[in-house]
């Protein structure tokens, strides 16, 4: 088989046999011109030069083993991909800074997330997270333009729509709050689903709405059995509806729930609300004393107190 440094060498011999034989004339002699033999000599060589060249630069399957490199015209997407990957990093690194509280340095790598990719939408996230826990008044008006610009440049981007509803509510705009959660609970695969659902359950008893709740509570607790807020939230709305039975199993799951947790207040003012309803004294008393010594200042205790000077009256 014949390599490339052969066949390189095939075609210049080649070229040169024929320029040869166009110097010589017919009868075999060679017509000397001093000027034209000088501008032939200078083509030739250039024509070696090149085919030289060429050749060198030309590597050959035969001795390489290899195939012959290939020109590609793809768009190079990997600075793109690069910058995109620097901006995660950067988002990342400011969120454990939100979570320790040290909010400046979180702003700081907030902004190099900018720099970064301008349309990273994670980022515009969580500088609404990091505004929204400044606090001030101030901040608080710009946290609002960045959720929307998150969930401007990627809609289906669940986080967005659910820490923009906890925003809201926390605005006391419960209406758009509401609208924010249902995005978020209605996504499948969406890993905060669950507690997108009980927000939006809560954010409804802010409405007064409460049938709407109960159903956001029960759609919590389909799609997590382990919901401790949906049982909580859903034992209140089965008293107020008189309907114990369903009422005392869910507290039951619920005591199991947060076994070696600690009973709250309120767990322990639903469960002398559920023994007065069923007549069960000792239950109660041994409740109500366990509550009024260990949260004595508690809301749930006020309400007990307030109960026991006239048990008569409805819970309040």
């Amino acid at each position: 088989m014949m390599t490339s440094r052969n066949s390189c060498q095939f075609n210049y011999q080649k070229i040169f046999s024929q320029t040869y034989k166009r110097l010589s004339t017919a009868n075999g002699q060679v017509a000397i011109d001093p000027i034209a033999m000088s501008k032939r000599t200078v083509l030739v060589t250039a024509l070696i030069g090149l085919l030289l060249t060429g050749c060198q630069s030309t590597p050959t399957n035969d001795l390489t083993n290899i195939a012959a490199y290939q020109t590609s015209t793809r768009p190079n997407d990997n600075r793109n991909l690069d910058q995109q990957e620097i901006a995660r990093v950067r988002t990342s690194l400011a969120a454990q800074y939100i979570r320790k509280n040290e909010l400046d340095t979180a702003q700081r790598q907030l902004e190099k997330a900018f720099a970064a990719d301008s349309r990273y939408a994670p980022a515009y996230d969580m500088m609404g997270v990091l505004l929204q826990q400044e606090g001030s008044r101030l901040n608080l008006e710009k946290a609002d333009q960045y959720f929307k610009k998150a969930i401007a440049l990627d809609k289906d981007f669940e986080q967005a729509h659910n820490n923009y509803g906890v925003y809201l509510s926390q605005m006391k705009r419960y209406r758009e709050a509401a609208e924010q959660f249902e995005i978020a609970g209605s996504a499948l695969g969406y890993e905060g689903r669950i507690g997108a659902l009980e927000n939006l359950g809560r954010t409804y008893l802010q409405l007064g709405d409460r049938s709407a709740a109960a159903k956001a509570f029960l759609r919590a607790l389909d799609g997590n059995r382990n919901s401790i807020i949906a049982h909580i939230e859903l034992v209140d709305l089965l008293l107020e509806q008189q309907r114990v039975p369903q009422a005392q199993r869910l507290y039951d799951e619920t005591l199991i729930l947060v076994q070696g947790q600690g009973i709250s207040p309120r767990l322990l003012l639903q469960g002398i609300k559920l023994a007065a309803a069923q007549n069960n004294i000792t239950t109660r008393q041994q409740l109500a004393q366990q509550l009024l010594s260990a949260y004595p200042l508690s809301d749930e205790a006020k309400q007990l107190k307030t109960w026991l000077n006239n048990p008569e009256a409805p819970w309040k």
